[in-house]
């Protein structure tokens, strides 16, 4: 006999609910925030999060730990680097 419904999904000791996501926890490493883990009718789905190729030599990972940008990328210009007027 089949139960009425979505089923639950499994992932090591917790069980989630149907369409309900998640970071994975993987020992030793701890919580997987690039990974994101979701359950559909009993069936758990994961996927690491996509980043786009960094089009410079040296990226860094500041504000998105999953993702390397270049460095000056999105950030605001800071006081006193603009260079100086000339008459």
């Amino acid at each position: 006999m089949q139960a009425d419904g979505p089923r639950a999904c499994r992932f090591g000791r917790r069980w989630y609910l149907n369409n309900e996501s998640w970071h994975p926890s993987v020992p030793p490493f701890g919580e997987m925030k690039c990974i994101l883990c979701w359950c559909v009718s009993g069936e758990t789905h994961c996927q690491r999060q996509e980043c786009p190729p960094a089009a410079c030599a040296s990226p860094a990972r500041r504000d998105n730990p999953c993702c390397a940008k270049c460095r000056g990328e999105g950030e605001p210009p800071h006081v006193g680097t603009a260079a100086p007027c000339t008459s």
